[in-house]
């Protein structure tokens, strides 16, 4: 019988105790209809769930919270010596800018591992870098302006509405309603937020209104782009601006979770539809991805795609953006996570 493949799948939360649930929860009243059902499972729950499933797939899978020590990392490499890591580590010390450091290590075990390399997700969340990558490839992104300093007024030459955003964060930490500004006094107070709030420079982007498309590609020598899904904004309220904000991805007991309603596949002219993956191709092969990456465009009014980010190693819960493609286009869950280990394995260390 041929030994299994240990599979070790690492991520990194360090305040477990934030997950512990209340013996008695009260039930949550909305002020509104809400569309998803409130998925009960924590991030590390999730972990140890893909976990049993790939061990349900055949895989000696076994899970590995690092706990913001990466010396953890070592000892279990050296003891259990896994023939591949599946990397969920997002931030490190609470620094999301750490994430590439602590894939460095990984790196230097020579042990294979799932998606992006530590330059890629360095350059990936270095939104002002990679729009600039991007812009001199020929890909179209939105004009911008990067304000590293506070200042009493802001000169810049882009048009209103614009949106302001922490320039090294990703998953859209930063992002919420506030962050789209009609007028200096409110982009005043909002880049200063960001400044001070998030101590790191804030990006200004012309906000782009239109239709918001996920382009989820999945491969390595020879990627892929999966049927495209759509953000539906068509049930977003007045009150919130059409915008996939943090709160829209993590917060189910906010509205915007529930009026940002994903369609997969997207409905989209053939020739729109054929732009943008190849667009996504591009992109995806540009900043260096593989394995796995989600491609966030928006579909302009006159027709136009701007990549708004590159996102490497994007959310693999069940049900979620990159996972609604890949069952699109006919595979299941697991196949998906086995898909991806593929291409790990055969790229070695």
């Amino acid at each position: 019988m041929a030994k299994k493949q240990k599979i070790a799948v690492v991520f990194n939360e360090a305040s477990a105790e934030f997950y512990i649930k209340p013996e008695k929860e009260d039930k949550k009243v909305f002020n509104f209809i809400p569309f998803f059902e409130v998925n009960e499972l924590n991030p590390i729950e999730e972990y140890e769930l893909l976990a049993e499933r790939l061990s349900g797939a055949g895989y000696d899978a076994y899970t590995l919270n690092i706990c913001d020590d990466i010396t953890l990392m070592i000892k279990d490499a050296k003891k259990n010596k896994p023939d591949c890591i599946f990397n969920f580590i997002e931030l490190y010390k609470e620094n999301a800018r750490l994430e590439m450091n602590a894939v460095g290590v990984i790196d230097l075990l020579r042990i294979p591992y799932t998606g992006a390399s530590p330059l890629t997700l360095a350059n990936c969340q270095n939104k002002v870098l990679a729009k600039r990558i991007l812009k001199i490839e020929g890909i179209r992104t939105s004009k911008f302006v990067i304000i590293k300093e506070p200042a009493t007024k802001y000169v810049h030459h882009l048009k209103f509405p614009v949106i302001i955003k922490p320039a090294y964060e990703d998953a859209s930490v930063g992002i919420d309603n506030d962050s789209v500004v009609n007028n200096e006094k409110d982009l005043k107070n909002r880049i200063e937020f960001i400044l001070f709030d998030f101590n790191q420079p804030a990006l200004v982007e012309e906000f782009i209104d239109g239709r918001e498309l996920n382009v989820a590609v999945m491969g390595d020598k020879n990627p892929v782009a999966l049927p495209i899904s759509e953000i539906d904004f068509s049930e977003m309220p007045v009150h919130l601006h059409n915008i996939v904000s943090y709160q829209a991805k993590w917060d189910p007991n906010h509205e915007a979770y529930h009026k940002t309603i994903p369609i997969c596949p997207a409905k989209l002219l053939p020739d729109i539809e054929r732009a943008a993956k190849n667009i996504a191709l591009k992109a995806f092969n540009i900043m260096g991805c593989r394995d796995y990456a989600r491609i966030d465009i928006r579909l302009s009014k006159d027709s136009q795609l701007y990549v708004l980010e590159v996102n490497p190693n994007p959310d693999l819960t069940e049900g979620a953006g990159f996972l609604r493609s890949t069952e699109a286009a006919g595979y299941s869950y697991v196949q998906t996570l086995e898909e991806i280990i593929k291409f790990a394995l055969a790229r070695g260390c």
